[in-house]
């Protein structure tokens, strides 16, 4: 049967908090809702694959993964495919020293970091980046609040910038904004939604509040800011399209105007400053060497448009989807 969008992030939603807790090719594409035998490669004939592929990483990529995972599952009965987050740096720590198959990114690599570039190059990971989706960071707010409708990049940086109070109200980020305290919610350290904010909003990577809650899992943070009046918190445009019921978005003024995150203003990067492409890193060499490693990439990359589409992102260009393709097979040698 076809699942609709909203069910199935809710359904992986559920599987990521177990998932957190616990935490050639043959094969062609299964489009969502396809007979679990359509496109696999155990057939006759075929060698069927076997394995497992292990991936860990961005919160914000999650929900793309897991679906193609659960697609890849059901078309190869052989291969396993468990997917965790915890964080695109979290997960490039583990994907570095060789423990994952692939990392989830929300942000490219930081090439110099020990626990990440330097990393991968000291281990002998060696890596391509494939973008897989175009996502715009959502800063959103309770549905009772009806004054912060738009916020400036100095006002969301007053609010999430390093010298931001703790006892901040929203009249210190705008004068008329009512005298009620700033409930801040946003993710943990090792996020790279995290590391994308604080640059393009702060100036300054990892530079922000001691004075937010915190967490690596945005369904907490959905959460939270249902929960309170006068809360404000950033995630995935995904997260937020799973949550309208329960969520504001908030228009980001980046210097030409109000601007709310939408399909359209995020393709086009009129959502400035937050729009980003986000990505898969998976670990090249292993590839070379493991069918099913290598079958799984070649079917996320045949699938990524329509199952981020399904999911809430903004699938990418077809152009720039065939540049990654070509990438990606020069990588493994085709």
């Amino acid at each position: 049967m076809t699942t609709t969008r909203p069910s199935r992030l809710a359904a992986l939603a559920l599987t990521a908090t177990f998932a957190f807790a616990a935490c050639g090719s043959g094969a062609s594409p299964s489009p969502s809702g396809a007979n679990p035998t359509d496109g696999a490669t155990d057939e006759p004939g075929m060698a069927p694959l076997s394995g497992t592929v292990t991936i860990d990483g961005s919160s914000t990529v999650y929900p793309i993964t897991e679906l193609v995972a659960e697609e890849f599952q059901l078309a190869n009965s052989g291969v396993q495919v468990p997917v965790a987050f915890s964080g695109t740096g979290g997960g490039f720590k583990k994907f570095c020293t060789g423990e994952t198959d692939i990392n989830d990114a929300s942000r490219p690599i930081k090439a110099d970091d020990e626990g990440e570039g330097a990393a991968c190059e000291t281990n002998g990971v060696e890596w391509v980046e494939l973008q897989v989706a175009i996502d715009g960071l959502t800063v959103v707010v309770n549905p009772e609040n009806d004054f912060a409708t738009c916020l400036t990049v100095d006002e969301l940086a007053a609010i999430y910038g390093p010298d931001s109070p703790e006892e901040l109200l929203w009249s210190d980020v705008r004068a008329e904004f009512p005298a009620e305290p700033v409930e801040r919610f946003m993710p943990g350290a090792d996020s790279g939604t995290f590391d994308y904010f604080t640059e393009e909003i702060n100036g300054e990577t990892d530079a922000a509040t001691t004075f937010a809650t915190q967490s690596e899992d945005d369904n907490v943070l959905v959460t939270g800011v249902a929960g309170d009046t006068h809360a404000i918190g950033f995630f995935g445009y995904a997260y937020y399209i799973e949550n309208t019921d329960k969520l504001m978005a908030v228009e980001v003024d980046g210097g030409d105007g109000c601007v709310a995150p939408t399909e359209e203003s995020i393709n086009d990067n009129s959502y400035s400053p937050l729009s980003r492409p986000i990505f898969i890193y998976p670990d090249v060499g292993k590839a070379r060497e493991r069918a099913e490693l290598k079958a799984f990439v070649d079917f996320y990359l045949e699938n990524t448009n329509e199952f981020s589409a399904e999911v809430g992102y903004i699938a990418v260009p077809d152009d720039v989807l065939a540049a990654e393709v070509a990438e990606w097979e020069a990588a493994v040698g085709g």
